[in-house]
């Protein structure tokens, strides 16, 4: 991993104790609310750039996972980030529409780093990850629409101006970008000299986000810090919950341990950038929407941490089929 990669929770720590720090000089905040949308622009054209859409087909090759991650990512995961909000968060609605945001949307980077550490199935979780992107690109707005707008203010026009904005614009210009570099510099250079620099823009830029956010909206934190606290609990027991899913599915279906660290990473891995990047446009009057996503990234690296070992320690004891050819093929 890339050093930034490696360390992206302290740069993203540094990034909320900077901004606090800087959000209480005169005439930051103002300046800081301004930087947040380019930030995160520049964060979503580096990831939508790394993308290949071309594996779509290719990822269809293994219907058992595929089809399961997708079913447990945009059917179960929405319904269950809705119900531990009802849960946790009843009495405060901004916190719920944030976790629901957080937790409708699939990883589209960082999950496969940890698929790698696990011994999983690297190529299958990158077939999987063009689906992600496009179903909540395409779903998000629907899932906020259905569920958010019951609890926080939301006209259309805003939440469908969000999504141009700070979805479709740096999916675009990162789409040209990838396909006037493979074009000129040949797809060896994109992908040994160009890619392996994005995932560390990414980090940077969001860490650079997040601060900003923090300078202009601090106030609302130390006013309420038991707030971002309650959020976390909701957020643990996603966790938790959806890997006993993944576990079940993968004894009920027979996947072999790679499959199974593949279809765990996919359903668990959240993609809390894209949503904070929505957040921060269709909600201006609600801070405490996008605030709550920023734990997000602060929770998941350390709870993927904690589950690879799980993963690890059950390869290590042999408590689950490691060759593919001795389970049931049911591709």
């Amino acid at each position: 991993m890339d050093p930034v990669e490696k360390y992206q929770t302290v740069f993203v720590l540094l990034a909320i104790v900077g901004g606090l720090a800087l959000g209480q000089l005169s005439g930051v905040p103002a300046v800081a609310d301004r930087l947040i949308l380019p930030f995160l622009m520049v964060m979503l054209f580096a990831a939508f750039a790394g993308i290949s859409f071309s594996r779509l087909r290719e990822a269809f090759g293994n219907r058992r996972v595929v089809g399961s991650s997708l079913l447990v990512n945009f059917v179960w995961s929405p319904l269950l980030a809705v119900g531990l909000g009802a849960v946790f968060l009843r009495n405060h609605p901004a916190l719920w529409v944030g976790l629901v945001m957080l937790l409708v949307t699939p990883c589209t980077d960082w999950y496969l780093i940890f698929t790698d550490i696990a011994d999983g199935d690297v190529p299958l979780a990158t077939s999987i990850l063009p689906y992600n992107l496009v179903l909540q690109l395409v779903l998000l707005p629907v899932y906020l629409y259905v569920f958010a707008g019951a609890l926080v203010d939301l006209p259309l026009g805003v939440l469908l101006e969000s999504v141009v904005l700070v979805l479709v614009v740096p999916l675009v210009f990162g789409g040209l970008a990838r396909w006037g570099l493979i074009r000129t510099k040949g797809e060896q250079w994109f992908s040994h000299g160009f890619l392996p620099k994005l995932s560390p823009l990414q980090i940077v830029f969001l860490s650079l986000a997040i601060g900003a956010m923090f300078a202009s909206q601090g106030g609302v934190i130390l006013e309420n810090p038991e707030l971002l606290a309650l959020l976390a609990v909701p957020v643990i027991a996603f966790y938790a919950i959806n890997l006993g899913v993944g576990f079940g599915v993968g004894s009920v279906l027979s996947f072999s341990y790679r499959e199974m660290v593949c279809f765990n990473n996919t359903v668990l891995s959240r993609n809390s950038p894209t949503a904070l990047a929505i957040a921060v446009v269709a909600f201006p009057n609600e801070p405490l929407i996008p605030l709550a996503l920023v734990i997000g990234p602060l929770l998941e690296l350390p709870l993927l941490g904690v589950i690879v070992q799980v993963h690890v320690a059950i390869r290590d004891r042999d408590r689950w089929p490691l060759d593919p050819a001795a389970v049931l093929d049911r591709r």
